[in-house]
């Protein structure tokens, strides 16, 4: 198996693929990627580079490619499958799935509710974008995630002062101005198998308000939504997948409930998310997403069993940020307590991702996440406190930054 990214995020998928008795090529640009040390085979190559990839690819005569939480690798992945010719979901699927501007395109002609939207490369376009969204609006870049170059804009000045730093954020230099809607943020997991969509998971994203106001700060299963409200998300997320065209793959919808009762599409990606989102399926149903997508990969049929939730157990991931979660700001002196933190009832995993030196920085980013509690729960609300409470077991130290 080819495994396209070997970053810090990508570190349990490896390990899983190997507990699972494949044999791994991995390539990352960085020589120091942690995952690079996991595979059989490591390359430094960089992972945006499709030729170069493809010849790692065919030089170890790979049965399968992969990746793992990484959006602009699934591009790569798709080039790569159709080059060699091995399973995958497709160079236009995978276009679709991670252009921003291509997808609203094309939920917008299949009926897909989603918010006003037009497509942004110059000053004089966000001018003219601006009119047709309105605001309060988002910005943000046409082919990019982790929320890099994301803003929201109350007026036409914030569109102009905030552009160049979408654009360059986007490797087509282009940005997409989306109308911006309150509500309740619903991550849903499916699996698509020959076009028919299951869906795995539904789960609250909570996130905090201003500047990093798209970052999940708190992941929550099972909803909180119920009813007709969470079946018009479900609705929607299944409408979308098969509106872009996957048929084989892992997708992940995120939908927005509005007071209007409209459950508007946000974002969606094929490809096991980033942010711990396999373990919502893996400790809220019993589902392996990782062995799912191994299976894919190599063209092998999918059972019910892989599929077919396992249990029904609530829990909630807590992110270790600052404000609002329980980080202190400035450079790290010193951090302790994580055996707390793991010991704490209810509390299956915890994992730092700072190292003493490190800045930790107000919310903005996905890369402003430290870390991650997991807890379970007698109710969902019950795992979310006993996440949050367990992360307020560290003892964070730090300086002038």
């Amino acid at each position: 198996m080819l495994f396209v990214g070997a970053g810090r995020h990508q570190r349990r998928a490896l390990s899983r693929v190997k507990e699972l008795g494949v044999r791994l090529v991995a390539v990352d640009k960085n020589p120091d990627a942690p995952g690079l040390g996991l595979a059989d085979v490591s390359e430094v190559v960089d992972v945006l580079d499709v030729p170069a990839v493809i010849e790692v690819g065919r030089r170890h005569g790979v049965d399968g490619v992969l990746t793992y939480a990484a959006d602009r690798a699934v591009p790569v992945v798709a080039a790569v499958a159709e080059a060699l010719g091995l399973p995958g979901i497709g160079t236009e699927t995978a276009h679709l799935m991670t252009n921003k501007i291509a997808m609203r395109r094309q939920l917008a002609e299949a009926g897909v509710p989603q918010p006003r939207f037009a497509a942004v490369r110059t000053l004089h376009e966000a001018r003219a974008a601006a009119g047709s969204v309105g605001f309060p609006a988002v910005l943000k870049p046409a082919d990019s995630a982790g929320q890099r170059g994301l803003f929201l804009c109350h007026s036409l000045d914030d569109v102009e002062r905030h552009l160049h730093a979408s654009l360059v954020q986007s490797i087509e230099q282009e940005a997409i101005l989306e109308s911006y809607h309150e509500g309740l943020e619903v991550n849903g997991l499916l699996v698509l198998r020959d076009g028919e969509p299951v869906v795995v998971t539904l789960s609250d994203r909570r996130r905090p308000p201003g500047r990093g106001f798209g970052v999940a700060i708190a992941h929550v299963y099972p909803s909180t939504l119920f009813g007709d409200a969470l079946e018009e998300v479900r609705r929607t997320g299944v409408h979308t997948v098969k509106a872009l065209g996957l048929r084989d793959g892992i997708a992940y919808p995120q939908v927005l409930w509005s007071e209007d009762g409209v459950a508007r599409l946000v974002e969606v990606a094929a490809r096991i998310p980033a942010g711990q989102m396999d373990s919502v399926a893996r400790y809220g149903v019993g589902v392996d997403l990782i062995e799912i997508a191994l299976a894919q990969a190599l063209g092998r049929p999918v059972p019910d069993d892989l599929v077919v939730p396992k249990t029904q157990q609530p829990m909630a991931i807590s992110f270790l940020t600052a404000k609002p979660g329980p980080l202190p700001t400035g450079k790290l002196v010193r951090v302790s307590g994580l055996e707390r933190v793991e010991s704490f009832p209810g509390v299956v995993e915890a994992e730092l991702y700072f190292q003493e030196g490190e800045t930790i920085r107000p919310v903005q980013l996905d890369g402003d996440r430290r870390g991650y509690v997991i807890a379970l729960g007698a109710t969902n609300l019950d795992a979310v406190e006993r996440a949050e409470s367990a992360a307020r077991l560290l003892d964070v130290e730090v300086g002038a930054a």
